[in-house]
């Protein structure tokens, strides 16, 4: 019964792949940098990205979404990463030890609050699940969250760890499903139905020809920028105004790139993704926990679990001259990331009859061509 519902969320996602419109496709434009050939955070070369999504009977919407950052055994290959804390009103699980040793081992989990836990579990039974890690007894599972118990009957638990294992599973590279999908599923931005949403830029060559991708779980209050146009104010729907709940909520940000960046200045990255969040209206609440997580995939960097060494070897990661162009990069697809998310949103309904409208594109049209954009 479960592999059937599995194969019945893989369909309607890839049927909603097709048919999904994002910002650009409406004119709307983000900074001044291009993005990768999909605008995905799949751009970064071995990121994989794989949803789960439960919407059961009338209250359940809600699910995972996991990031791999490669392919191989992770816990066996670690790769350099941040964490930056925007607003801390969350529950994000594996901070203090990625603060502590500046890497990853395992691949990050987002779902929603009360199913931290399930998002642990599943990424234990995923690094136990290699041989060569027969003899591991400490996992730093990295789990994110939102609360998506406005749409979805978040007491339930209907996150399972099973759910979180499967996502692992099937993330592939490729395009991105966004919306209403994985930890997606029953989230809420300034009011609209938001949901995941993902966005890329590339450097040009003489900058490195670096990748920068991005993928945000939005589920937050402010007010609606996109693009540079006041939409949240134009539609009159922003915080303290007329929305469905308060400016409270969260957001997950994850950050990877190609470029050899160590730990300290991938924090310095993530720090970035915050100005990104800044850049659509929102406003860090005082009840909101926004987190960015930055990562490098770049393979001379990855750290051996196995191979000890009493030095490691010296590698090469860039100046801090040469990294304003990535702040740019992290802001600029942070951003659109977020506006995506909410492009690629439909209506739903959930938890005791709640309903959440997607963002009516056609009005931040309207507001576009009114401004002569």
């Amino acid at each position: 019964m479960k592999k059937a519902f599995f194969a019945l969320a893989a369909l309607l996602v890839m049927e909603n792949a097709n048919a999904q419109q994002r910002a650009r496709d409406f004119g709307f434009e983000f900074g001044v940098m291009s993005p990768g050939p999909l605008n995905a955070i799949t751009d970064v070369e071995g990121v994989k990205v794989g949803h789960i999504t439960l919407a059961e009977d009338d209250d359940i919407r809600t699910g995972v979404t996991a990031i791999l950052p490669h392919d191989e055994n992770i816990f066996q290959n670690k790769i350099p990463a941040a964490i930056y804390l925007g607003n801390g009103f969350g529950k994000l699980v594996g901070y203090s030890q990625v603060k502590e040793l500046g890497n990853l081992e395992g691949p990050i989990i987002l779902t929603n609050t009360l199913s931290v836990a399930a998002g642990i579990e599943g990424v234990v039974d995923y690094t136990f699940s290699f041989e060569e890690n027969s003899n591991v007894y400490s996992v730093n599972a990295v789990v994110g969250e939102t609360n998506d118990g406005y749409l979805n009957a978040i007491r339930k638990r209907a996150v399972k760890p099973s759910h979180v294992l499967q996502a692992i599973e099937d993330a592939k590279g490729g395009e991105v499903e966004e919306g209403n999908v994985g930890a997606g599923t029953g989230t809420v931005a300034f009011g609209f139905k938001g949901g995941i949403g993902t966005a890329s830029r590339k450097l040009p060559e003489n900058l490195g020809g670096y990748t920068v991708g991005v993928l945000v779980q939005s589920n937050f209050g402010g007010v609606l920028t996109v693009d540079g146009l006041p939409v949240g104010k134009h539609l009159e729907q922003y915080s303290f105004k007329n929305q469905l709940e308060s400016a409270d909520g969260s957001i997950m940000i994850v950050i990877a790139t190609d470029a050899p960046v160590g730990e300290r200045n991938l924090e310095r990255i993530a720090k970035r993704g915050m100005m990104g969040l800044a850049k659509t209206g929102g406003i860090a609440s005082n009840g909101s926990g926004d987190y960015v997580i930055a990562f490098s995939t770049a393979k001379e960097l990855r750290i051996s679990h196995s191979e000890k060494p009493l030095t490691l070897s010296p590698t090469s990661t860039l100046r801090n001259d040469d990294m304003s162009a990535l702040f740019l990069a992290a802001i600029e697809a942070t951003e659109e990331a977020i506006i995506n998310s909410l492009f690629a949103a439909e209506d739903m309904k959930g938890r005791d009859g709640h309903e959440v409208k997607a963002l009516p594109i056609n009005e931040a049209i309207k507001l576009k061509e009114k401004k002569g954009r």
